[in-house]
């Protein structure tokens, strides 16, 4: 079976049929709430927690339109205050996105065993990982819905650590044929300092797109809940296939709110970064 997904062609992750507005009952521990799937066939809710331990548990799902099914979650401590967000394209695998054909590509026709993992990354997640024990981690990317099963069997086949995906729906929108990436990264960086303030993060992406703009936007806002960026540097012919130029993007619209002293570090892969972000997280940073 795991060959059968190793050659599987990303097409299938996409040749699923989403049941929009179907009920849903979610069985959390002994609480259980019913809600309704959106336009997509997905479930975004918040249920109370009736006494989960920290740490990874599974809910339930049952609905009429189809098999129940189970859902990993994670429990954060309240008093953890270190985790862990990355970007997944070109910051753990090596897709050269979001260039449109190469996506397409990589996305459709490129077997599971031809996507590669971006050497060292996964060996730095965990080494910072085991300095904070029940960290949560936090995949943060514009990929589809449709790719997650694939995106769970590669961080598990290539020793990242589990962590929360927060993946956006594949199609329109009611402004534009495919939806802002950007706007969704910094949605989901927003909700996550909202629901964790406590927890102050260790942000990880590359410079082929916007993750530096992104996180800097961030870090000047809400320094509070940033110990430091880490970003993976592209090669020039890695930029060209990113977004078509040899240089790195900048934005012209970001605004530098205050100066912040939150420590930003780059490098080529995870081997070189790991030093590099050991260094900027030991670094005290001021209390806001």
């Amino acid at each position: 079976m795991a060959d059968d997904f190793l050659r599987q062609r990303g097409w299938r992750n996409f040749a699923q049929v989403p049941i929009a507005n179907a009920a849903v009952n979610v069985a959390v521990g002994d609480n259980s709430i019913d809600v309704r799937t959106d336009r997509g066939g997905y479930i975004d809710v918040r249920v109370k927690n009736t006494g989960l331990a920290p740490g990874w548990h599974e809910v339930m799902l049952r609905s009429p339109e189809s098999q129940p099914t189970k859902a990993p979650i994670q429990v954060i401590d309240d008093a953890q205050t270190f985790g862990l967000i990355s970007d997944i394209d070109d910051t753990i695998i090596s897709t050269w996105l979001p260039r449109l054909l190469i996506a397409a590509w990589n996305s459709f026709v490129v077997t599971e065993q031809a996507r590669q993992s971006v050497p060292g990354m996964a060996r730095m997640y965990q080494q910072v990982l085991a300095e904070h024990p029940g960290a949560p981690t936090v995949y943060v990317s514009t990929g589809a819905w449709n790719t997650y099963p694939f995106l769970r069997r590669f961080i598990k086949r290539h020793g990242y650590p589990a962590g929360t995906m927060l993946l956006t729906d594949w199609g329109p929108t009611n402004t534009g044929w495919f939806r802002s990436g950007p706007d969704h990264k910094r949605r989901a960086l927003r909700e996550l300092a909202r629901d964790l303030p406590q927890v102050r993060w260790l942000l990880v992406g590359d410079d082929g797109q916007h993750d530096p703009m992104l996180y800097r936007e961030f870090a000047d806002l809400q320094p509070e809940h940033v110990r430091a960026i880490a970003i993976r540097q592209l090669t020039m012919a890695q930029q060209v296939l990113a977004h078509g130029t040899t240089t790195v993007l900048g934005d012209p619209n970001h605004v530098q709110y205050q100066p912040t002293q939150v420590p930003e570090v780059r490098a080529p892969d995870g081997d070189a970064l790991a030093p590099r972000v050991r260094a900027a997280l030991e670094l005290e940073q001021p209390q806001h």
